[in-house]
């Protein structure tokens, strides 16, 4: 759900984040691999879209630093160098995938979304639990066959509660994982968006808060 773009070119950047966020994604931008670095430093990313010829830090190193460090944010390289020997020698330095300039834009929501179904928090295309239908590729959502107006960042913090299964999840990770780097931990974006959700969902009540805890399905 969260993704960090790292792109040198700033308006292709904001345009590649713009798309991602409207398709659901909490999205982080960068322009130079040593800030990519401090950024996934920082913050747990699902997904990172790297440009490979980045200023200061090159691509390739932010790739090799990711690997090395174990980490479970999955890349996708995105690149005007995409040539087949170009495509193998980015796998091999331990991306996930290969996308060369330009591109269409459809593709790389879709491979964004793949790599996020194969990261260490898989995602089945379906969410069922508690009269709940989620679909998390066509971005549906249901209350027993009634269907859900939400926004995205409603359908994140809903998608993200039926995941946990039951257990508690903290504001603070709401706030990591479906908002991006600029949110505020003291504007109430949670609990705002909460009740909002509540309020959609219906009744009975299904999301419960657990008081100095968080919430919980």
């Amino acid at each position: 759900m969260r993704v960090l773009v790292a792109e040198d070119e700033e308006i292709l950047a904001e345009l590649v984040a713009t798309g991602l966020r409207r398709a659901g994604f909490a999205v982080d931008t960068v322009y130079s691999g040593d800030a990519a670095l401090a950024y996934l430093g920082l913050h747990d990313y699902d997904v990172v879209v790297l440009d490979r010829d980045l200023p200061r830090v090159h691509g390739d190193d932010v790739a090799r630093g990711l690997v090395a460090s174990g980490s479970r944010t999955r890349i996708l390289m995105l690149t005007a160098a995409g040539s087949m020997e170009d495509r193998v020698a980015g796998l091999d330095l331990g991306a996930d995938d290969y996308m060369g300039k330009p591109f269409d834009f459809p593709e790389l929501v879709s491979r964004v979304r793949a790599l996020r179904r194969r990261s260490a928090r898989p995602v089945p295309p379906q969410l069922e639990r508690y009269g709940i239908r989620l679909d998390t590729v066509r971005r549906t959502a249901s209350r027993e066959g009634r269907e859900l107006d939400l926004s995205p960042k409603e359908f994140s913090v809903l998608q993200l509660l039926l995941e946990a299964d039951g257990a508690t999840v903290s504001a603070e990770e709401l706030l990591e994982r479906a908002w991006d780097a600029n949110a505020d931990p003291f504007t109430g974006a949670v609990r705002v968006c909460m009740s909002k959700l509540r309020g959609k969902l219906g009744e009975p009540a299904l999301i419960r808060t657990v008081q100095g805890v968080g919430y919980a399905l």
